[in-house]
């Protein structure tokens, strides 16, 4: 067993260093929700029901309605402020009499054990309560909780099991008890005998919880005759794809950025545009001005220019200077 909890029993002024460890452990049949069709694990996330969305436990407080709608919500800090014992010490309050604690109070049941140096304190506490037939009253903080608890013996161990506040246990109400009744002493002697042919040693080895053999062999049944399934793993992303989880992460940062440039009384940031990709240069998406003609090249457009200024030049010599006469060639 792992201890859950280390501390020191306080009495008078003796101190007894114990560790605690749970003394009780359910065994159920663990049972998974899946998905019918494909055997998928049934998944809970924690939602907001304002904004729809997936709320990490960072975000979360706890809130407290009050009975005209009005929401109080407690912060880490205020829990903090809450008197809480000391979470170290069980601190013992008073003995009494075993028959004076009602079993409806009793709650979980932990094992005490004590200290390598604690030894004798220890075994001194349990012959106190098991000579004077008491309990000890005690409080304990346990998981930031303060509760009422009683210590006891069984066997050779200390037990310390945790009770109800006495407002937590209800009131048996019911009218149709109030009723005179009359019992007839045949019916008495009856009943009485029907409890004597039927009385024993209680010993709880020799009960049997039906339902989880029932089920464990039904299940048993299905593993011999083949018909199970491999335990389905879910879809991972695929290259350059976002998973569901990290997209929504993501969305959830860039809310939370918001939030907190609004809290500041900032402008929320300007989306950013992606940059514009050029034009591919092909046949189709060259055109331009719409008549499906190619534009001209840088070189295209050099041959052009020289060819107009080769027609303009002889015009402009013949404006500008006379013509040259031609001379003879001597016979």
């Amino acid at each position: 067993m792992r201890a859950i909890w280390k501390g020191a029993v306080a009495f008078g002024l003796v101190n007894v260093p114990v560790k605690l460890y749970a003394a009780t452990g359910e065994h159920e049949v663990p049972l998974h929700q899946v998905h019918r069709k494909d055997g998928g694990r049934i998944r809970y996330r924690k939602v907001c029901s304002i904004e729809d969305e997936p709320v990490e436990y960072a975000e979360i407080a706890k809130g407290y309605e009050t009975d005209d709608g009005q929401l109080v919500v407690l912060t880490d800090e205020d829990l903090a402020q809450l008197p809480l014992a000391t979470e170290r010490e069980i601190e013992v309050l008073e003995f009494v009499p075993v028959d004076q604690v009602d079993p409806i109070l009793l709650a979980k049941t932990y094992y005490l054990e004590p200290d390598k140096t604690a030894a004798k304190p220890y075994a001194l506490l349990r012959e106190a309560l098991t000579s004077t037939e008491r309990m000890a009253v005690v409080k304990v903080a346990l998981r930031q909780r303060e509760s009422m608890a009683v210590l006891r013996v069984r066997d050779d161990v200390i037990c310390l099991q945790t009770l109800l506040w006495p407002d937590e246990v209800r009131e048996a109400d019911f009218p149709i008890l109030d009723q005179d009744v009359t019992v007839k002493p045949q019916e008495l002697a009856m009943a009485s005998s029907l409890v004597e042919s039927l009385a024993g040693d209680f010993d709880p080895s020799g009960f049997e919880d039906r339902y989880r053999a029932a089920l464990e062999a039904v299940i048993e049944a299905k593993v011999s005759s083949g018909r199970t399934q491999s335990v389905p793993q879910a879809e991972e992303a695929g290259e350059g794809g976002d998973s569901g989880e990290v997209v929504d992460l993501l969305a959830a940062l860039q809310r939370s950025v918001e939030k907190a440039r609004a809290g500041r009384g900032e402008e929320p940031a300007p989306e950013k545009k992606a940059p514009r990709k050029p034009a591919a240069r092909s046949r189709a998406s060259a055109d331009e001005d719409g008549t499906g003609t190619k534009p001209p090249t840088k070189a295209t457009r050099s041959r052009a220019k020289k060819a107009e200024t080769d027609e303009q030049a002889p015009d402009e010599q013949g404006q500008d200077k006379p013509a040259r006469p031609r001379r003879k060639r001597a016979s």
